[in-house]
């Protein structure tokens, strides 16, 4: 088919022809004006909405059959759906072509804007993907300006790149450099010192003095030598390390945390560097008994120093009538929530089955299942 000229149509009639003979596209086209004049009306007039612009030219293809004559005609309007109808209609009155003799039936009228609409739909989508693309969630707003904010925090603590809680936290989070403080506050972990460099200045013994040491080294060498040195000058209490090959600086929120919550739990001695036991064997063996005895019951239970049930509730719920406690067990994941709970209660631990990555305490120390085998 040609393409159809009337760019403003509604509707495009498809009808296909029949010849017994030989004709032309002219003689179609004169068929349909001669044949429809006066049929319909001054309204609907073949010629007059020709003329007006509500009919536009009627395309014709032929093709010769043994003798005899077959093809498809369009003809595009910009009429209503009722008055389109009626003019296909009109169509199928018309019996001859030129000298031959003829048969047109309409086989379709198409909804030229039902295209249109599912081209806007479709479009419409790639935009709007566009658009999105192109301006962030106010989520990733918020999140980015946040960790702006979080990197302009740090501080000179004493001469050293510093997180803004070195001030007042019982802990102290000692790391290589002062891109590793950096990266470590945009994720929220504020209680950080820069050694800032591979020696140890002479000034650290006094600044981690009487607080709990974490180092927080790279996963390189360089990370080994420190750490070395570091146990020779002060006592550090845990240690950390970055994946093998990665430096502090590079880690994101989810393996700073990860490596947070999988601390080694024991401790050094100053002077030898060997291990001390965080816990004793006859707690170690008592935690283990009791949380083994509450598998699959989501319940809380308060222990006294002889290890005795004191209290007990819903884990969820933690209403519990007491003041205070030696251990909280729980059959739960150890969060934020139940270190609150814990340290409410003036205890020594919080046991559970595992660590979220954010359960931190300096007042209560955390055990979770795998440090009882």
């Amino acid at each position: 088919m040609g393409k159809v000229s009337q760019n403003s149509a509604n509707y495009i009639i498809q009808a296909k022809l029949s010849s017994n003979g030989v004709i032309k596209k002219s003689d179609v086209v004169g068929a349909v004006f001669g044949q429809t004049e006066g049929l319909l009306g001054e309204d609907l007039d073949l010629r007059e909405l020709r003329n007006k612009g509500k009919v536009g030219r009627i395309e014709v293809e032929l093709e010769r059959v043994s003798g005899s004559t077959e093809g498809m005609m369009e003809i595009a309007t910009s009429l209503d759906a009722a008055d389109t109808s009626i003019l296909a209609a009109s169509l199928e009155t018309i019996e001859k072509i030129g000298p031959t003799n003829a048969d047109i039936r309409v086989e379709s009228v198409n909804d030229v804007r039902s295209s249109k609409r599912d081209y806007i739909i479709k479009r419409s989508k790639q935009i709007l993907r566009d658009i999105k693309s192109d301006n962030p969630e106010m989520e990733d707003i918020k999140q980015e300006v946040k960790q702006e904010v979080r990197e302009s925090e740090t501080v000179d603590y004493r001469g050293f790149p510093a997180g803004p809680d070195i001030y007042f936290s019982d802990e102290i989070i000692l790391v290589e450099g002062e891109a590793d403080v950096k990266n470590l506050v945009k994720h929220g972990v504020k209680n950080t010192l820069a050694l800032g460099g591979t020696s140890i200045p002479e000034r650290i013994p006094d600044i981690t003095e009487g607080k709990e040491v974490t180092a927080f080294l790279d996963g390189d060498r360089g990370g080994d030598l420190i750490l070395e040195e570091l146990r020779e000058k002060i006592d550090v209490e845990y240690v950390v390390r970055a994946p093998e090959g990665l430096e502090v600086e590079e880690l994101g929120e989810k393996q700073i945390f990860e490596a947070l919550r999988d601390r080694e739990k024991s401790k050094y001695v100053e002077e030898t560097g060997s291990e001390e036991e965080t816990l004793s064997e006859d707690e170690v063996e008592a935690f283990s008994e009791l949380l083994d005895d509450m598998v699959a019951t989501r319940a809380l239970n308060v222990v006294d120093e002889a290890f005795d049930i004191t209290a007990r509730a819903p884990v969820d719920r933690k209403n519990i009538d007491v003041d205070e406690g030696y251990a909280v067990l729980a059959d739960a994941e150890v969060d934020e929530e139940l270190v609150s709970f814990a340290e409410g209660l003036n205890a020594e631990y919080v046991v559970g089955r595992d660590r979220s990555a954010t359960a931190n305490s300096s007042e209560v120390e955390i055990v979770v299942e795998k440090d009882l085998k």
